[in-house]
């Protein structure tokens, strides 16, 4: 910093002892300036606009999809599973009961944990998991 400072007094020092050399480095500094002016990269031409638009896009199709397409295509599927509920389905909750649907009603679900004692649940329509599908396996 102190060399700087040096440096900028001695600039001062030496344009004080020759006003005629500062003129002179004025004019070509002029000079100078306006050929630098002709070669900066302001005067290359530029880019379409659609070099930069195009990916942007390309990104924002690729965040929706990823961020909201899967979860809204999971939604859909819940919901054909819950409308498609019917009386003797077994299901799993979403707090990992595994029960036998009694009866369908139209926010809620009757259904049975225990068969021996009999043992009945009402739950929300949302509680419902999963549909269980039991494949009929033949013993040999």
């Amino acid at each position: 910093m102190n060399d700087l400072l040096l440096l900028a007094q001695a600039d001062q020092s030496d344009d004080a002892q020759n006003p005629a050399a500062t003129e002179n480095q004025t004019q070509n500094g002029t000079k100078q300036d306006s050929a630098a002016k002709t070669d900066s990269p302001k005067d290359e031409p530029k880019g379409s606009p659609w070099d930069l638009l195009v990916p942007m896009l390309l990104m924002f199709v690729v965040v929706y999809f990823f961020m909201f397409r899967g979860p809204k295509k999971k939604q859909q599927q819940h919901k054909q599973m819950l409308d498609n509920l019917k009386k003797g389905d077994r299901i799993r909750t979403i707090g990992g009961i595994l029960a036998n649907v009694v009866e369908v009603r139209e926010n809620e679900v009757v259904i049975k944990i225990d068969e021996t004692n009999n043992t009945k649940m009402r739950i929300t329509r949302g509680a419902i998991g999963e549909i269980i599908v039991e494949e009929a396996t033949e013993k040999k």
